[in-house]
Parts: C-alpha cells; structure tokens; sequence
C-alpha cells in the first residue's frame, strides 16, 4: 500500500512540477535576466571584469530550469506521500482528499510561509557571496524549526481537544505556535543585503513569484494526490462481491 501512495505521490509530483516549470519560466525567468542586467551594470561601473559563462543563460533557463524543478517536485511528492501514509487514519476521520488538502496547507505554511518571512527569496545580484553560507544555514534552521513547531502544536492540539473541544484546542495550539515563531524569529540574526538603488519592484515581483511557484506545488500536490489516494484507498477499501453460484 505505501509503496502504490508513493507512486502516486511521485506522479502528482510530476503534474506539479510541469505547471511549476511553467510558471517559472514565463513569469520568473524574466525578472532573473533583469536581476542579471542590473549584476552586470554594477560589476561594468566598478571596473570589474565579468566571469565567463560556464552555461549559457538559455540553458539555465530551459533544460537546467526544467531539470532542477522536476527533481525537486517529484522528490517533494515522495515524501507528500510518506507523511500522508503516516497519518492517514490516525489524526483524524477526515477523507483521502482532506487529508492531503490539510498535509498541503499545513506543509505550505511551515516549509514555505515562516521561513519567507524572515529570510525571503532573493534574485541574482541581491547578497554578498562571502555570506550566502550563513544565510542558506538560518534559512534551513528557519525552516527545521518551522516543521518542528508544527508537529509539537498539532501534539498540543490533540491534548487539549478532550478537555476543551477541538475548536478551542486548535486555536490555543495555533496560538502558541505563532508566539514560539514570533519569538524566535525575532531572536535569529536579520539579513539585509539588498542594494541600495535596486529596483523595488524587481524585488518585490521576484519574490511574489517565488512564492507563487511554491502555492503552485503544494496546492497541486494537495488537489491531485488526495483524488489520487482516494481512488486507491477507495478500491482497496470496497469489499469484493462473490458471484451467484448457479447449480
């Protein structure tokens, strides 16, 4: 049975990943080449001499785009499915498709929306290379500690449910990990390297895009998966009828 969700999970990984592409490249690529373009001016006005270019640019944002997103939603599909095959059943009566709608949201608000919020994504030409170790290190923290606190709300929640309902319980949960995020992002180290005359509006359509690819994944994944299980769980689910013996 898990190995069947996790096909399925690959293969809603596939369906995802072929929009995201898509959006990718019709709506990100172009703020990349004037992220580039802004690179290159300042590199020329400081007298800096330009690296060569190891890939072509039309490569980077065709093959290499298409490679790197489709790996990277098709891995994500996997382990969609993983988690799904964990907690299907066990939290809650919720159906095939509400199950993997809830894994969606909740995966889309810790892997996507906290991390963003205090470190979000930023195009060629914004940072400087001596520190993108650094930043790439509280980035993943950011995002362990997101996880981390999901799962330890979701816990909290199912305590409480007996004794104050599950609506109340969910809200106090819901509480305590906003205060835990807040406080904690508040106490990481900011990070503010973006130049100063760099177009606002690149940056601002960068990152909305950013963010968009990622609702792209997660809602797709949500949506196609969970009509997926069901489909599956359905049929595994449905008791075989015997066929009238005639003497």
């Amino acid at each position: 049975m898990v190995g069947n969700l996790l096909l399925r999970g690959m293969l809603a990984g596939l369906i995802a990943g072929v929009l995201v592409f898509a959006f990718a490249h019709t709506f990100g690529e172009p703020l990349v080449d004037q992220a580039i373009a802004f690179e290159e001016a300042a590199a020329q006005a400081a007298g800096e001499v330009g690296e060569p270019e190891i890939v072509s640019r039309a490569t980077q944002a065709g093959l290499g785009l298409f490679t790197g997103v489709m790996a990277y939603s098709i891995a994500v599909g996997g382990l969609f499915a993983l988690v799904f095959a964990f907690v299907q059943g066990r939290f809650s009566n919720l159906s095939a498709r509400g199950t993997s709608a809830v894994i969606a949201v909740a995966a889309f608000v810790a892997v996507v929306v906290v991390p963003n919020i205090k470190y979000p994504a930023n195009p060629p030409a914004v940072g400087n290379p001596d520190t993108i170790g650094v930043r790439t290190e509280l980035f993943f923290l950011m995002i362990v500690v997101s996880i981390a606190a999901l799962v330890a709300a979701i816990a909290l929640a199912r305590r409480l449910t007996p004794r104050f309902g599950t609506w109340n319980a969910a809200i106090a949960a819901g509480f305590a990990f906003v205060v835990f995020i807040g406080l904690v992002q508040y106490l990481l180290p900011p990070i503010n390297e973006v130049p100063e005359n760099y177009s606002a509006m690149v940056l601002w359509r960068f990152r909305t895009t950013s963010i968009g690819m990622h609702v792209i994944l997660w809602g797709v994944l949500g949506l196609a998966f969970g009509a997926l299980a069901e489909r599956k769980l359905g049929v595994a689910a449905k008791p075989r009828v015997r066929a009238p013996v005639f003497h």
